[in-house]
């Protein structure tokens, strides 16, 4: 099925403390706010939160499987905002918007502009992003 401009994609994700913690360890992340309960508890945020790879690598993550369904893909370039904390224990809902779609001869495939988003529980935008990749022919 060809990509059309207001397709929209998303996901439901369950975090998880340990997870979280993991995650933040393995990304080079030794802040302790990912990772120590004790510490995040002395923050503005209470308890711990998870590392802006880890959200924003979710919702690349969704693109790369969305798109690689049934073509290949390939991430050309990402932009993100943080403007709330995700917690270490919340569910979160990532969102996609196909904003536009361009063929590209000369790559051999689509570029395809994205707005995305990452809901909080409280379903508050907590990392706004935009996106563009490359949706080569289709396999």
């Amino acid at each position: 099925m060809p990509v059309r401009a207001h397709d929209r994609f998303g996901a439901e994700i369950t975090l998880r403390p340990d997870d979280v913690a993991e995650y933040a360890r393995r990304a080079g992340d030794g802040n302790p706010i990912h990772h120590d309960p004790a510490y995040a508890a002395g923050t503005r945020f209470g308890r711990p939160i998870a590392s802006g790879a880890q959200t924003t690598g979710l919702l690349m993550g969704l693109t790369a499987t969305h798109f690689s369904r049934d073509s290949a893909m390939l991430g050309l370039d990402f932009w993100f905002r943080f403007r709330r904390p995700v917690f270490a224990d919340e569910t979160v809902r990532l969102e996609w918007l196909v904003v536009a779609v361009r063929p590209t001869p000369r790559l051999g495939g689509d570029v395809v502009e994205l707005r995305g988003r990452l809901r909080n529980a409280a379903g508050e935008t907590a990392v706004g992003a935009k996106g563009r990749v490359l949706v080569l022919a289709r396999l």
